[in-house]
């Protein structure tokens, strides 16, 4: 059976948080000693509350005339602020910079969903929550990224397991699976047992799948009979 890869498989367990008092000089000093771009914020009881980015923070400075783009830029922004005098930026606080409510997964979602859910969203990464919306990771693009880059044997193998589900076992290996760079042809004749739009949108549903070219043709040894009368 063609195993789909969830959350839980890819995300990372030790997450650098935050709490609603945390200063604006400490969330700073974290994004830039962990080189990471944004972290979550959780209460006394790890749920989370929202996400602080360095959007977020960087913002902040741009409202205090310091403006700036680009990574170069956004770092240097950060590390002003993570060496400022405690006094100047003691009133910030996650609570007033975070981004909330924020959009979380469950680790047993799977990784292409939570895929659309940030190309929706236009965000870089969700915490991850249990049952009872407690933090228990974090995935970013990076982590789902890597589900995307598996090889076109891998691809192939998981598309054969999908044919074989959706087809009879002799019908199954005369059809010719192909995948270059996760773009699947499927090829041969296909008997009447054989649900083609079924199998197709298996190939589809599998990961690192990015294109499905259908070349099946119909079997003409299950061709209806021409009769007299029709010719």
């Amino acid at each position: 059976m063609v195993k789909h890869r969830t959350v839980g498989e890819v995300m990372t367990s030790e997450v650098v948080q935050a709490h609603p008092d945390t200063s604006l000089k400490e969330l700073a000093r974290l994004l830039t000693s962990h080189h990471i771009s944004g972290l979550p914020v959780v209460d006394d009881d790890d749920k989370v509350m929202g996400v602080v980015s360095q959007t977020d923070l960087t913002r902040r400075q741009a409202a205090h005339g310091r403006t700036g783009s680009g990574r170069d830029r956004v770092l240097g922004a950060l590390r002003r602020i993570a060496h400022a005098h405690p006094t100047a930026t003691a009133a910030l606080t996650a609570r007033g910079l975070m981004s909330s409510p924020a959009v979380t997964v469950h680790p047993e979602q799977r990784v292409v969903d939570a895929a659309r859910i940030m190309e929706r969203r236009r965000i870089d990464r969700l915490p991850v929550v249990d049952e009872e919306d407690r933090l228990i990771g974090i995935t970013t693009r990076r982590d789902l990224l890597r589900v995307f880059l598996r090889t076109d044997e891998e691809i192939r193998e998981d598309v054969a397991g999908a044919v074989r589900l959706h087809s009879p076992a002799d019908d199954a290996g005369k059809l010719h699976i192909d995948v270059r760079e996760g773009v699947v042809t499927i090829e041969g004749a296909a008997g009447p047992e054989i649900n083609t739009v079924a199998l197709i949108r298996a190939a589809w549903r599998v990961d690192g799948v990015v294109g499905v070219v259908n070349r099946l043709a119909a079997d003409r040894r299950y061709a209806s009979p021409v009769r007299p009368s029709e010719v």
